[in-house]
């Protein structure tokens, strides 16, 4: 079986989806989105694919494609659907590594009876946590660290994104005993390139493997 990381972040716009993309880029993965809410502009694959410089054959299609930027939940009721969990099965991607992006964070609701963080204890695949370096993470950053861990789901590491914050850097990684993976600055431009330079000197390929 190839190798498959969930990348879930501790609040929504930290910078996942970048995040995502640079990680595909550096492990040569395929990426799949299951469940994109918001249709305007580009969609979160959509930026992948630029960003991360993936080929249509590695983009596995969302199994949800919803028109409003909300909650998953929210935004299929405004489209009159409603999002079966049981459909969301991890595709296989041969010998190539897979990353999965979620949605927000762990507790962002699917349906009336289902959190994201449902279906990553469901799935029992790797989850890599990533934290913005902003104000307020320490405590979103612990939340989602517990809950994950009350669940016995695995997490593979932590990686910051923003400006270098140390003292908030350490205090997550010490408080909540975790693997420490690299930190992706804010890029400006933000371009393939970029993106590529900075995840080449900011992680190392072998650190995401089990």
């Amino acid at each position: 079986m190839s190798q498959q990381i969930v990348v879930t972040g501790t609040d929504t716009g930290i910078g996942k989806t970048v995040f995502s993309a640079g990680l595909a880029n550096l492990l040569g993965a395929n990426y799949w989105k299951p469940i994109q809410a918001g249709l305007e502009g580009e969609t979160d694959t959509e930026v992948v694919t630029r960003l991360g410089s993936i080929s249509a054959d590695r983009i596995v299609p969302e199994v949800y494609r919803l028109r409003t930027p909300a909650s998953p939940h929210y935004s299929a009721e405004i489209d009159g659907v409603r999002i079966d969990t049981d459909s969301l099965h991890v595709p296989q991607t041969g010998e190539r590594p897979l990353v999965i992006e979620g949605a927000g964070g762990l507790m962002v609701p699917l349906n009336g009876s289902t959190l994201y963080i449902d279906i990553f204890e469901h799935w029992r695949l790797p989850v890599l946590l990533c934290a913005s370096t902003r104000l307020g993470t320490i405590n979103h950053s612990l939340l989602s660290i517990e809950a994950l861990r009350k669940r016995q789901i695995h997490i593979l590491g932590i990686a910051f994104i923003g400006e270098r914050n140390a003292e908030t850097q350490s205090a997550i990684r010490e408080m909540g005993r975790m693997r420490w993976l690299g930190r992706l600055p804010w890029l400006s431009p933000l371009t393939p390139d970029t993106l590529q330079d900075a995840f080449k000197s900011s992680f190392r390929a072998d650190d995401f493997r089990p």
